[in-house]
């Protein structure tokens, strides 16, 4: 009865290590954007990826390690991805580079999206304006 109560008090003692981690890891995403001094989105296509799993959350899980990178979301069925980050410490050409970079350096290739106006909307992009 006594090794019982050990092992389960071994157990709960685990299992609140492990669920105070994920919450504290989860608090870090929102103090990156706070600390963040000019956060900046940029829509990637990326060619190459042949499944979610091991591709498109791969992608997403080292973007968002990344220096400089706040959040990144790769969409496997579009074949995009969606990265916001710091424009201080880092910059689009760094993330297309790190993106071809992943697996062996031949499996990706990626490009920056260009946004385009829309005949009927106003797009309020930047790079829509310089046309």
């Amino acid at each position: 009865m006594k090794i019982q109560k050990i092992i389960f008090v071994l157990a709960l003692i685990s299992f609140l290590t492990v669920s105070c981690k994920n919450e504290a890891q989860k608090d870090n995403s929102d103090k990156k954007e706070e600390i963040a001094k000019n956060i900046e989105e940029a829509s990637f296509n990326i060619s190459g990826m042949t499944c979610e799993i091991g591709c498109a959350k791969t992608i997403a899980s080292k973007l968002s390690k990344k220096e400089g990178v706040i959040k990144a979301e790769v969409i496997f069925n579009d074949s995009t991805a969606v990265v916001k980050y710091d424009a201080t410490k880092t910059n689009k050409k760094d993330i297309i580079a790190f993106i071809d970079g992943i697996a062996d350096g031949n499996t990706y290739k990626t490009s920056e999206v260009k946004h385009k106006k829309a005949s009927n909307q106003e797009c309020k992009k930047e790079c829509c304006n310089k046309a």
